[in-house]
């Protein structure tokens, strides 16, 4: 199930301020933000709760997201942590435009589900297809005016 706009490559790594810094010092960053947020999910486990520390740097039109995973089931991001504090490729993300009908062909796929969650101004579900391609798929819907606070370009 590949469709959407793709706008983000995501890492993980346990010293997100290192990984920035060496983001900032080789790259032409024309937005940044970082948060720490915790977020109501469901997992195939149930619901639960995660809590990361996020950052959003904006190269031209391409997002990289850097997560250090903090606290909940954010299992799905710790397994592909490596020993040190280097970042790890995790998932692209891309953006769809009608939630609703979107999330009626996920039940249609391959691809198991791993991640879900959102609010009116945000949602987004993790597909597992790290058999055919390595690593994971996000999909995300969001208010334009969301995409505009992200940093994302009309």
């Amino acid at each position: 199930m590949l469709e959407g706009k793709h706008f983000q490559n995501a890492y993980v790594t346990r010293n997100i301020d290192r990984t920035v810094a060496e983001l900032q010092a080789c790259s032409a960053i024309r937005k940044q933000i970082q948060t720490e947020v915790t977020v109501d999910v469901w997992t195939p486990k149930g619901q639960d709760s995660i809590s990361t520390k996020l950052a959003l740097l904006w190269v031209d039109d391409l997002q990289y997201e850097i997560i250090q995973p903090i606290a909940g089931d954010v299992d799905l991001y710790q397994d592909a942590l490596g020993n040190d504090d280097s970042a790890h490729f995790h998932h692209i993300c891309m953006r769809v435009d009608d939630w609703d009908e979107f999330r009626q062909r996920v039940d249609q796929q391959p691809f198991p589900v791993v991640l879900e969650g959102g609010n009116d101004a945000l949602k987004f579900i993790y597909l597992d297809a790290r058999a055919l391609l390595g690593h994971y798929l996000e999909y995300t819907w969001m208010t334009e005016e969301r995409w505009i606070q992200m940093g994302g370009r009309g």
